[in-house]
């Protein structure tokens, strides 16, 4: 449906952008984490054509997007909600009927007023909703919009326990009508609860980013290599940032040895293997308690090559580099 590839984005002479390849698939949702300031909001800015890349390829459903008329006409498929949302001169139900006015959107008002929970609200004028009522608004304009692409931009940054419902109930009516949607957000829960597909955006840069291997941790301040308590682990990691942050281990990332490998991995960690899961493709999901759990990924040759059971003892390396910071 949308895909980019090698887009760069720049602010002087610092990248904030540098992602190699994206792709946002019909009828699925994908989530991007990561933290204030990684580049989530430029990235969808991009996606949307709001915003045109220093270098890179869009592409709409296999055609390239170049020229200036070809953007105007992707914008007219592709539709942003902003984190902070702007309501038109009027009503709210005034606000509803601009995408079939503007856009040649169709749909029924009062139904998509409902789903999203702002049925009482159609008589309000739109600038005086609150936060979460806004953001509510903006869902519902967008799915009147009726678009090919939707990109939700921290959508439930209102704090507001109802706007969080609505845009479920967003994503859900989105991803029946075959929509693609992308979800830009730093809260775990919600990504994994409703996304197909997780990637993780850490300056700029994407990765997959798995359920395993997650931590919740405070980076103490400083820069280069820093020692963060991960559970019961001590998990080495090289990052300048501080303050609140989640680590991703990188399951592919890990190495399993019989014995303490002499390596240049600053992460070593004694345990048992308690799981072993065939995943296909090709692939293993060994669960490891090292005193925290983590879980690690082989092939089926590796795994014959080490001996290892369920109950084996087993020695997992990872690199501080390899750990991410979400």
């Amino acid at each position: 449906m949308l895909s980019a590839r090698d887009l760069r984005v720049t602010r002087g002479s610092r990248a904030v952008l540098d992602v190699s390849r994206v792709e946002l698939v019909a009828g699925t949702v994908t989530a991007i984490l990561g933290p204030n300031g990684a580049g989530k909001s430029t990235l969808l800015s991009v996606l949307a054509f709001l915003e045109a890349p220093d270098a890179g390829v869009l592409t709409l459903d296999g055609q390239e997007v170049r020229t200036r008329g070809e953007q105007r006409a992707a914008r007219q498929r592709v539709t942003l909600v902003d984190q902070a949302p702007l309501a038109f001169r009027g009503t709210v139900v005034e606000n509803l009927q601009w995408p079939h006015r503007a856009r040649g959107g169709s749909g029924e008002v009062a139904s998509t007023a409902t789903a999203l929970g702002i049925e009482g609200l159609l008589s309000r004028d739109a600038r005086t909703l609150s936060g979460g009522e806004l953001q509510r608004l903006a869902l519902a304009r967008a799915l009147l919009c009726r678009p090919a692409v939707l990109l939700l931009d921290e959508p439930t940054s209102a704090g507001d326990r109802t706007a969080s419902d609505a845009v479920e109930a967003a994503i859900t009516q989105a991803r029946a009508a075959g929509v693609a949607v992308a979800l830009a957000s730093h809260r775990l829960g919600e990504a994994y609860r409703w996304s197909d597909r997780v990637l993780g955006l850490a300056d700029g840069k994407l990765d997959t980013v798995t359920p395993e291997n997650l931590f919740r941790v405070v980076l103490p301040t400083g820069t280069g290599v820093k020692a963060v308590a991960c559970g019961a682990l001590t998990v080495h990691i090289v990052t300048d940032r501080s303050g609140a942050a989640v680590l991703a281990v990188p399951p592919e990332d890990i190495v399993l040895s019989a014995a303490p490998l002499s390596s240049s991995a600053r992460n070593t960690f004694p345990g048992r293997v308690t799981g072993i899961v065939e995943e296909g493709a090709g692939r293993l999901s060994v669960t490891v308690d090292a005193g925290t759990i983590l879980v690690a990924r082989v092939t089926p040759s590796a795994l014959r090559e080490l001996g290892l059971t369920v109950g084996s003892p087993v020695v997992l390396s990872v690199k501080a580099t390899a750990v991410r910071v979400l």
